[in-house]
């Protein structure tokens, strides 16, 4: 199934994903989500896949949604006379269900993260089973300082109530070696050993019978939706919209339009001293 911005290739009983577009630090376009969710139709009617690998291209995850790409289907403040919810509500439960995607697979998920891995990108990355990342990478949801909130929701269940709300209140990123210490993500390695990590522990589930792994993710995934995982979504995509027609966020927007991309994200982050107005001396590593 070719797809010009996700690449599929199997090996072994693993299909490996990759996110094609490291010009823009593979954000995340509205092809990224279509694609990959028809790769995963594809995979989990393949008998001999057991086991699934999501990476970016190049030296980043995914840097999030794609500015210029979604804005035309987003109903931004600045381009419509009167917001409508539930239009905003459909366009992003469509994207909700994609990523869930991954949760649902009936076989295990393994993201391998170098660099970003931000904003829509950890919604992509915390809906997988398992995530193993290079010491260079860094996570985080810098939309919770303005113009978002995240859509699966699933920070409070990966991370517990107090460090959920220490990252999520403040927007601050998380480097990989506190990413590990917190439980947010399985294993950390070098960037040289990252690749040889993950591919040890795929060949190893992939010796599990199938039905064995569907089992117990199922049963584990069944924990987290009891606790209530589809209403905590529902709460977050609507307060998603919300966040985005906000006083603040129709001001910030406007910063955004007139003045692009970059000014904006530099008004949200200059406070903090993070992403976007980080130091240049620190720019080779988030």
């Amino acid at each position: 199934m070719a797809s010009s911005s996700v690449r599929y290739d199997k090996s072994r009983r693993i299909a490996t994903l990759t996110l094609t577009s490291p010009q823009d630090l593979n954000a995340l376009h509205p092809e990224t989500l279509e694609a990959l969710s028809r790769h995963f139709d594809q995979i989990e009617d393949d008998d001999d896949v057991r086991v699934i690998v999501l990476q970016g291209d190049g030296k980043n995850f995914c840097s999030g949604y794609s500015f210029t790409d979604w804005s035309g289907r987003f109903e931004m403040t600045t381009k419509v006379p009167r917001w409508d919810p539930i239009k905003d509500y459909r366009a992003m439960a469509r994207n909700v269900r994609r990523f869930m995607r991954l949760w649902r697979c009936l076989k295990p998920v393994i993201v391998k993260a170098r660099g970003w891995c931000v904003g829509g990108g950890t919604d992509l990355a915390l809906c997988a089973d398992v995530i193993f990342a290079s010491e260079d990478a860094c996570f985080g949801y810098p939309p919770a300082r303005i113009w978002g909130t995240p859509t699966t929701a699933l920070w409070v269940y990966r991370l517990g109530l107090e460090h959920a709300k220490r990252y999520l209140l403040s927007g601050e990123p998380i480097p990989a070696r506190r990413a590990y210490e917190i439980g947010l993500i399985s294993e950390i390695h070098t960037d040289k050993t990252l690749d040889q990590a993950v591919e040890r522990f795929a060949r190893k589930l992939a010796t599990i019978p199938p039905n064995q792994m569907a089992m117990n993710k199922l049963l584990l995934n069944q924990a987290f939706e009891n606790m209530g995982l589809a209403t905590t979504q529902l709460v977050g995509t609507l307060f998603d919209g919300i966040a985005r027609h906000t006083p603040e966020a129709f001001r910030w927007e406007r910063t955004l339009v007139q003045k692009g991309v970059k000014q904006a994200l530099a008004a949200r982050d200059r406070p903090f001293g993070d992403y976007s107005t980080r130091k240049a001396s620190r720019r080779r590593r988030p």
